[in-house]
């Protein structure tokens, strides 16, 4: 009893989660519309309306009217040509081979998009179990329900809003890169093998995996905020996330190019560290300030506070000026380095300049510009659209104005 309660009690502890939020709604919606083509259809199992009810509900309003109507048109067509089909042939091999041929044709004129196999789909499920076509009228029917109730509950219960899932995602990535800073700057104070500092270019690489996933979470949390009643100010909210994950991901292809130049340096020296002693605990220092302004940043974009926004942008703002400031130093201790020794200035210098880039990104001025300009673009977008409805509107008044003289 104990062991078939646990799952019960953890479901109830992650009611909040969007996935736990979007498989309770999915399920509704589909059962809402089998009761209701129970007593509209005259299908004894009208299952073709919870199979359009699970495929209407989508994760996120903007989705849903994005791709809802498109979904609907595929198993509407596809029903139709079972229905076309049914009516002049049965069921063989040669016949199922003409409606998926059909189908898959048909559905690159009607305009569904990348849901051209359910039309196939449907058509194939509608000719498998009912050749008659009044009961082909019925798979339509049973479809508009199964539309209809998918597309009240994405009105009525507003899908959840992803954006502590990219957010998450987010930090991470901030993570990971924080701690691949961390071993670079532990393993400069020893020999550094070659082999080791290629390990640590092949983890930098890694991280471009990572960024692709964060992406699509992201691409998600933004669609979730479009059309959402419950969020105030969703192209902000957008705006931040997407500008401060470009401005990781710039940072995690300089990362990566460090690690080349590291890995570089370490093939010239066979022996012994990188650095001189005090040039090391400059760098150590510097890839320490580093990792501390990553995550301040990383805190800045994915709060929700602004109490919390203000101390991470402080926080920010005097790792980014520590960092500096240790930059200069390194650069100072090298440059005095460089009158006994010029072998490796050129990694030296790329080094450095590399770091510069890092703190650049992540400086306060630059994104708050970089925020600026990505609102002013929205702005304009939407003046555009509003400009392009206002024709439209005037347009139509002039021809009423025309007809009705």
């Amino acid at each position: 009893m104990a062991a078939t309660s646990e799952p019960l009690r953890d479901l109830v502890r992650r009611h909040r989660e969007p996935a736990v939020v979007q498989t309770v709604r999915s399920t509704a919606a589909a059962v809402v519309s089998y009761v209701i083509a129970l007593q509209l259809s005259g299908e004894a199992l009208p299952l073709t309306a919870p199979l359009t009810a699970l495929l209407v509900v989508q994760v996120t309003l903007y989705s849903t009217l994005t791709t809802g109507i498109r979904r609907v048109n595929s198993v509407v067509a596809g029903v139709l040509i079972a229905i076309g089909f049914s009516a002049l042939v049965g069921l063989s091999w040669w016949s199922l081979g003409l409606v998926i041929l059909a189908s898959l044709v048909i559905g690159r004129f009607v305009k569904v998009g990348e849901f051209v196999p359910e039309v196939a789909i449907s058509a194939m499920l509608v000719l498998g179990v009912t050749q008659v076509t009044e009961t082909g009228w019925d798979r339509v029917l049973e479809t508009l329900i199964g539309a209809v109730v998918g597309l009240l509950f994405n009105v009525l219960f507003v899908p959840p809003v992803w954006v502590s899932d990219a957010s998450a995602a987010i930090s991470d990535l901030s993570e990971r890169m924080r701690g691949l800073l961390g071993h670079i700057a532990e393993e400069l104070g020893e020999h550094t093998p070659v082999a080791r500092a290629a390990a640590r270019l092949h983890e930098a690489r890694r991280l471009d995996h990572d960024i692709v996933q964060v992406d699509a979470a992201l691409r998600q949390a933004e669609e979730s905020l479009r059309f959402n009643p419950r969020v105030k100010e969703p192209v902000l909210s957008r705006v931040v996330l997407r500008t401060g994950l470009d401005a990781l991901e710039i940072c995690a292809v300089i990362l990566r190019v460090s690690c080349r130049t590291l890995t570089d340096l370490a093939k010239t020296q066979p022996r012994g560290t990188i650095f001189p002693p005090a040039a090391t605990k400059g760098l150590q220092d510097l890839f320490g300030h580093l990792s501390a302004a990553i995550a301040a940043f990383t805190a800045l974009i994915t709060t929700q506070m602004s109490v919390t926004g203000a101390d991470a942008e402080a926080r920010l703002s005097e790792e980014l000026a520590e960092g500096r400031a240790c930059r200069d130093r390194v650069a100072a201790m090298l440059l005095d380095d460089l009158r006994e020794d010029h072998t490796n200035w050129q990694l030296h210098g790329a080094l450095l300049a590399e770091a510069d880039r890092i703190l650049d990104e992540l400086d306060v001025e630059k994104r708050s510009e970089r925020l600026i300009e990505e609102l002013d673009r929205h702005g304009r977008e939407r003046l555009s659209s509003r400009r392009w409805l206002d024709d439209v509107k005037v347009r139509i008044r002039r021809s009423v104005g025309r007809n009705g003289g």
